[in-house]
């Protein structure tokens, strides 16, 4: 439910679990910059830190980063597919339990003790129709109202694909936010970025996705390709410059917990 002219803004880091080093730089964020909530990586090699710093920060929002690309399965303890094209080959061949999986990453979040209020997959492969399916399936199971929009605000080519994906939505009597952003900034958030973003913020509630981190040993050696940009988004999320932005356009800093509140009356 939205008010004419409101503008809300989620800051989302992805990866929480994924080294200690992006652990601790999601976690900074929070505490002295806008981040606003994250998503834990379930099987990610940090997740025991992650879910320490979880219950040391009740204020940061966490949801669920649901994985089929890199890392370990949960299911089977086998690596998951290492790319999109692995992925895609194993899902034609029926050699991957998709909503097997996605459970087992849920379910160990869960019994840690922490209650996820949104879902969102790691490399957006919630895109395809059987992984937003089950997706879908472990929302309605678990009670998780959120689930990611997986296209950026305005960008034409998928506008088709976003109607899709939002009458899916509908159809299960599931939300997301009204806008999503920051998938085309990858790799380029700045703290000069971020402010233009933040400047043409449309109405409504907006999910913008980010990867803040340390550049410490571990994520020096991890499998990723986003290493120093992680800092570079670390120093934009705390910038007193994107904060000064956020006050003067009357931008309102929220989470999931809270959006599902205001939405529920």
């Amino acid at each position: 439910m939205r008010s004419s002219g409101s503008r809300l803004l989620v800051v989302n880091a992805d990866d929480f679990g994924f080294t200690r080093d992006v652990n601790s730089g999601i976690v900074h964020a929070h505490r002295h910059g806008i981040l606003s909530a994250t998503t834990l990586m379930a099987n990610g090699e940090a997740f025991d830190d992650a879910v320490r710093l979880a219950c040391d920060t009740p204020t940061l929002d966490v949801g669920c980063h649901l994985v089929l690309i890199q890392g370990r399965s949960l299911l089977s303890a086998r690596d998951l597919p290492g790319s999109w094209d692995e992925l895609i080959r194993v899902l034609l061949l029926r050699k991957l339990d998709v909503y097997g999986e996605l459970r087992a990453q849920v379910q160990r979040i869960v019994d840690a003790g922490l209650a996820p209020s949104h879902f969102d997959t790691h490399k957006h492969t919630h895109v395809l129709p059987n992984v937003l399916s089950a997706a879908i399936r472990l929302a309605q199971e678990f009670g998780v109202p959120f689930i990611r929009l997986p296209f950026d605000a305005g960008w034409w080519p998928v506008r088709s694909l976003d109607i899709w994906f939002r009458s899916r939505l509908r159809t299960a009597r599931l939300q997301a936010t009204d806008h999503f952003l920051g998938f085309r900034l990858t790799d380029t958030l700045t703290e000069q970025s971020l402010s233009a973003a933040l400047s043409e913020l449309p109405e409504g509630s907006t999910e913008f996705m980010c990867h803040p981190g340390y550049l410490g040993e571990e994520l020096r050696y991890a499998r990723t390709r986003l290493k120093e940009t992680r800092e570079r988004e670390l120093e934009a999320l705390i910038s007193p410059r994107v904060k000064q932005i956020i006050a003067s356009q009357g931008i309102v800093l929220t989470n999931y917990r809270e959006l599902s509140k205001q939405r529920s009356h």
